[in-house]
């Protein structure tokens, strides 16, 4: 079947530097599309100032070659026979659903070059190009059993200072031999040495002075049933992935299993280093590689020394903890169906709002969520149903991890004690909430009418003079009054539990402290409705008395110009056309639903009751 695409391009556009990977066809009609002011001025005897080609492609149905393929997929590679003893557990947390991780191991070949420690910085650089260049993949990779011992290596303390003094007296102990240092200084010597080379930094090859001036390091205990030493388990710091030297275990005696066979009956000069190559490379002879590699074999280049370096052939395995959540999720669900790439992070809970195909699938997408974002996320909840009640409370449903909904959540250097199954949260809007208390002063006075558990309300507390929070749920109360102590801010704000209007009401009709200057109205399904509580504010108040607040309201539109959509609305509820108001868009919350602030000074025939 023939697949064909127009596109329209200029003349010069169709010159193409490379060939197409694809048999085309191709056909081009010349169109007039010279506007007729230029008829006008202008015959038609220039064609190229007035003529369109349109360019017409017709296409057998094509796949790219394997060429194309390059980089890690789990569409690629074979799994191992037979899988790691540490990854046939599954991945199950609560009533999370089930995961085999060793469905998820994928080896790949790939060719390396066996390098000495000490040149591995200087080739990889110079091999930029020729390397493997994976994502979270290093391109050095350790050789097992080819470094210093643990122990050896802590008694040496390299890099320390007294590294050499160790050294010496670890030999002369070994040889039967006194320590040279003690049995040639008496304590009064030693220190008298000590005084002699005392200056601004201190002592100079202080014993011990390491050991006194930094905390002991923790051991870890390795149980019996979590397999390998001390050693092998450093050396898997990254437990992602493994890099394996094919017959390493064939010669696990002889040097020549761990050197190369040139190094067969030699003594052992160091530890090594893989430089993993470009998959391209893998099962290739030395003829076949580049002449950047054969340089470094041949040892042509001022790197290398010909018989310090091997090609090797390896496995480089990559393990369940290697793939990404979208990767994961991909190779999980039925193809067709579109993989949900994001969450709403609230503390150590991640906010997924699921579509109805993704329903049957929850338990393994919420398994998968809370496997790659661990420690910082514990528990994953899905919302089953819009936002309808009263309190604006969401009704969420546990799907893997903790079933506590109570979190802490940390924004602009101030903490918020949460329970979502009881109030509403929404860290999306942290971003419009910093933007809001930026165009405060000090000298403001702030009435916050929803204030839930006081996102808003705290912050503004630290920068204005006074803070009024309201909510109508007792809940939500009772968490804002958590959180302002939690913060410290007990003096600049003052909670109340009242109605939306009759908190308005009692704020501008009843004699406070201070004039109100700003008022913040988030709450975005209905705020608008409130307005109407505006008009008259101020009716038996002389109007000298008075500061005309700015009131900043948020709402939902779906109309095609939802800044006109919003503006009615406000219009509607204040019964009067405001003028000079600050619209903007806060962010998109749907298709075709954005969601605004609008901000405006009270006007003063609404406020006096005119």
């Amino acid at each position: 079947m023939m697949k064909k695409s127009m596109c329209c391009c200029s003349l010069a556009a169709l010159r193409t530097h490379k060939p197409l990977p694809f048999p085309v066809c191709i056909s081009l009609s010349v169109v007039a599309a010279a506007s007729p002011r230029r008829c006008l001025s202008k015959s038609l005897s220039s064609p190229s100032s007035s003529l369109n080609a349109v360019l017409s492609i017709a296409a057998d149905d094509y796949r790219p070659p394997s060429s194309f393929h390059f980089g890690p997929s789990l569409r690629r590679g074979h799994l191992p026979e037979p899988p790691p003893l540490s990854l046939n557990h599954s991945s199950e947390d609560g009533d999370g659903g089930v995961i085999e991780k060793a469905k998820f191991c994928r080896v790949f070949d790939v060719a390396a070059l066996r390098v000495p420690v000490e040149e591995c910085a200087a080739l990889e650089s110079h091999l930029r190009g020729h390397l493997l260049n994976w994502p979270r993949v290093r391109n050095i990779a350790r050789v097992p059993g080819d470094d210093l011992d643990l122990e050896i290596r802590r008694l040496l303390r390299e890099g320390e200072g007294d590294g050499g003094a160790r050294l010496d007296s670890l030999a002369a102990r070994v040889d039967g031999r006194a320590d040279v240092e003690t049995a040639a200084l008496s304590p009064v010597l030693y220190r008298e040495k000590l005084a002699k080379e005392f200056n601004c930094s201190g002592f100079l090859k202080f014993r011990n002075l390491a050991k006194l001036s930094r905390p002991k390091k923790k051991k870890k205990k390795l149980n019996s049933k979590d397999g390998g030493d001390l050693a092998s388990k450093n050396l898997e710091k990254n437990d992602s992935y493994v890099v394996k030297v094919i017959g390493d275990e064939k010669d696990k005696g002889d040097l020549s299993g761990l050197l190369g066979e040139d190094f067969k009956g030699r003594r052992w000069r160091g530890p090594t280093r893989l430089l993993l190559l470009d998959e391209k490379y893998a099962k290739k002879g030395v003829s076949e590689l580049p002449e950047a590699i054969k340089a470094v074999l041949n040892g042509d280049t001022f790197h290398s020394r010909s018989s310090s370096f091997e090609l090797v052939q390896c496995q480089l395995a990559l393990f369940y903890d290697y793939w990404s959540m979208s990767e994961l999720l991909e190779a999980l669900l039925p193809e067709g169906l579109i993989v949900p790439t994001g969450f709403e992070t609230i503390g150590h809970i991640a906010h997924l709002n699921l579509r109805d195909e993704h329903l049957p699938f929850r338990k393994l997408i919420a398994q998968i969520v809370l496997d790659k974002n661990r420690p910082k996320i514990q528990t994953v909840v899905n919302k089953m149903d819009a936002i309808q009640n009263e309190y604006r409370t969401m009704q969420l449903e546990v799907l893997v991890g903790n079933h506590s909904l109570v979190t802490t959540v940390v924004e602009n250097g101030f903490r918020f004690q949460v329970d979502l199954g009881k109030v509403y949260w929404n860290s999306k809007l942290a971003t419009e909430r910093q933007r809001l208390i930026c165009s405060f002063t000090r000298s403001d006075v702030v009435c916050d009418v929803f204030s839930g558990v006081g996102p808003i309300a705290i912050s503004a507390a630290r920068k204005v003079k006074c803070v009024f929070a309201n909510d109508l749920n007792p809940n939500a109360v009772e968490y804002l009054e958590r959180n302002i102590v939690l913060n410290k801010l007990e003096r600049k704000v003052e909670v109340f539990n009242m109605e939306g209007r009759r908190f308005i009401a009692a704020m501008f009709t009843t004699q406070l402290r201070y004039s109100i200057t700003q008022v913040v109205m988030n709450l975005p399904n209905d705020a608008t409705e409130f307005l109407d509580a505006f008009r008259g504010v101020f009716r038996n108040t002389p109007r000298s008395a008075r500061t005309l607040p700015k009131i900043h309201v948020y709402g939902f539109s779906k109309a095609q110009n939802p800044e006109y959509d919003f503006q009615e609305r406000i219009n509607v509820a204040l019964c009067a056309e405001v003028v000079d108001v600050e619209m903007h868009r806060v962010r998109l919350v749907a298709p075709g639903k954005w969601m605004l602030c609008a901000s405006f000074i009270l006007p003063e025939d609404i406020a006096f009751g005119k």
